[in-house]
């Protein structure tokens, strides 16, 4: 990660249709830490559009639930990016029910391995 997970959180949002996953800085006014997740976030979304997910394959490992299905599915899930003001977001769409319960599948794998640094449902800032 080229932020730092002891100043940032996931967030992982499971939808009837994909979910969300929004990062952000624990002090929203950490501006390096804003922009570096950003950043990467939307290096991510460019990846994951083509169904490249090596990044979290690098971190969580190639086995990680729901990850083969996704890498599968380049073009069959919306996947959109926006800002919020303290980090940012990634959106996953899709009618396909395979691929909505990968995603969830892979939140629930993402909040298992961040431990303290992920949480299931939005940020307090987006309620």
């Amino acid at each position: 990660m080229p932020f730092d997970l002891d100043r940032t959180t996931h967030h992982f949002t499971k939808t009837d249709s994909g979910g969300v996953q929004t990062v952000v800085a624990d002090d929203p006014r950490d501006v390096n830490q804003v922009a570096l997740i950003r950043h990467h976030l939307q290096q991510e979304v460019e990846r994951f559009r083509r169904g490249d997910f090596t990044d979290p394959a690098a971190i969580h490992g190639n086995g990680m639930p729901g990850l083969a299905v996704l890498r599968d599915s380049a073009g069959k899930i919306e996947i959109g990016y926006e800002t919020t003001a303290d980090g940012a977001r990634i959106t996953y769409a899709s009618s396909a029910v395979e691929i909505v319960s990968a995603l969830h599948a892979w939140f629930d794998a993402q909040v298992r391995d961040h431990g303290t640094h992920a949480t299931h449902g939005a940020p307090p800032s987006a309620k």
